[in-house]
């Protein structure tokens, strides 16, 4: 980037002030910036002097500085970076900015700076004998698919030729630059391509292919999926049962429903249908997320204690959480995690004053809820987790390692404590 310096002390105006308008703009600039940042305006507040005057002076540079209560040296810092602002004179009607990045010079950039050197100057930053008209090349201006192009002040104009660009300059030699229409002057829209629109012609046309598709795929999903529902058999084989975490119940062939008392995860199979190995593997509950409690709501800690140990009038203590004893090789294979239920952390009846469990971090609602159906409410209880209860409890959420990844434990321990102050004490930022 090539130095930047102030004009010369010559042309430097003795003294700046905004107008009032300016002055009133500066006001609303500064308002935007919170109480103690507010020499942040100082890239606005230059750009209104520019405007102002037709460049930034140094006086007008020293006056937004005092403004702003920042030393003068920052404010020279700023306007000396940033290539928007003129720091030197420039044409009164038009500075032409050129455009001299690789697309616009493979487009001919070059031959839109000779007619600036013809019709204005030789050399950049120059005005013509008038001094109303003045150039300079610059970096990319961000509309390539449309280059050659040019900026004057804050309108672009694009899709140049070297004959267009000598019109354009004369015009706003004589005054007349507001006639000329920015943008392309090719006559196309926007960036799309030279020769028209070729795609997209109709978005009714695609919005109607779209739905036709849509259609389309949903009548052959449903065709394909009819034949396998006609041919699906009445109730799973004895092997499939064992398999399945928890077992199918005897009445499969009744409609689902959300209804948790009805759901085929809460139901405990018959044993006069059932084969042992599958009634055996049915006793180690299925975690929360696995498909066989796909289709029910949250359960709470009544249908958790229905689901180990038959059906409850009741939310049972901690001695409901206890897991069967179990030992065969099949319930082993069936359950998820593949923990043994020993490791399960004591749960206990909903208390009346339940922790938000959404302060430790990495705990949402979801999970909440989990924690919650597995008799999990206070903090007290997560910060005594040792690690195979840890990862007992792993195992039944989505994504699994989050326990010891956000150190749930370390958390729950400080919010017992002392609640929010002490998890700040201690880590430094409130619980999100």
């Amino acid at each position: 980037m090539s130095v930047r310096r102030l004009a010369e002390a010559s042309v430097q105006p003795a003294s700046f002030a905004f107008n009032r308008a300016n002055a009133a703009a500066a006001k609303q600039w500064i308002k935007k910036y919170p109480k103690g940042r507010e020499q942040s305006a100082i890239i606005p507040l230059l750009m209104l002097a520019q405007e102002q005057e037709g460049w930034v002076t140094k006086a007008a540079i020293e006056t937004i500085s005092d403004m702003l209560g920042m030393p003068r040296i920052r404010g020279l810092e700023v306007a000396t970076f940033y290539t928007q602002y003129q720091l030197n004179p420039v044409g009164t009607r038009a500075h032409i900015q050129v455009c001299g990045t690789t697309p616009c010079m493979l487009r001919g950039s070059e031959a839109l700076m000779d007619v600036c050197r013809s019709k204005i100057h030789h050399d950049q930053f120059h005005t013509n004998d008038k001094g109303t008209l003045s150039w300079e090349e610059v970096e990319c201006l961000g509309a390539c698919v449309n280059a050659p192009m040019v900026m004057i002040f804050k309108d672009t104009f694009e899709d140049l030729t070297p004959e267009r660009l000598a019109e354009i300059i004369d015009l706003y030699e004589s005054g007349k630059g507001a006639s000329v229409a920015p943008g392309p002057q090719n006559g196309r829209a926007g960036s799309e391509p030279a020769s028209g629109l070729t795609t997209l012609k109709s978005e009714k046309a695609i919005l109607k292919s779209t739905r036709d598709k849509e259609a389309k795929a949903a009548t052959k999903a449903a065709k394909d999926a009819a034949p396998a529902a006609a041919t699906a058999p009445a109730a799973a084989a004895p092997a499939a049962q064992a398999s399945a975490a928890p077992a199918a119940p005897s009445n499969a062939s009744k409609p689902k429903t959300d209804a948790p008392e009805t759901s085929p995860a809460l139901k405990t199979p018959s044993k006069t249908k059932v084969a042992p190995a599958a009634e055996k593997a049915a006793s180690v509950a299925a975690p929360l997320h696995s498909a066989a409690n796909a289709n029910t709501a949250a359960p709470e800690v009544e249908q958790v204690s229905k689901q180990r140990n038959g059906p409850k009038t009741k939310a049972e203590p901690a001695a409901a959480y206890k897991a069967p004893e179990t030992k065969a090789p099949a319930a082993k294979a069936a359950a998820k995690p593949s923990l043994e239920d020993k490791n399960r952390p004591a749960g206990i009846a909903k208390p009346a004053l339940v922790d938000d469990l959404k302060l430790i971090s990495g705990v949402g609602p979801k999970i909440e809820s989990i924690l919650h159906t597995l008799g999990i409410f206070t903090f007290a209880q997560v910060a005594s987790w040792r690690k195979a209860e840890r990862e007992w409890v792993d195992g039944y959420l989505s994504f699994q390692g989050r326990i010891e990844r956000d150190d749930w434990v370390k958390q729950a321990k400080a919010l017992a404590k002392g609640g929010v102050a002490e998890y700040i004490r201690v880590f430094g930022k409130k619980p999100v």
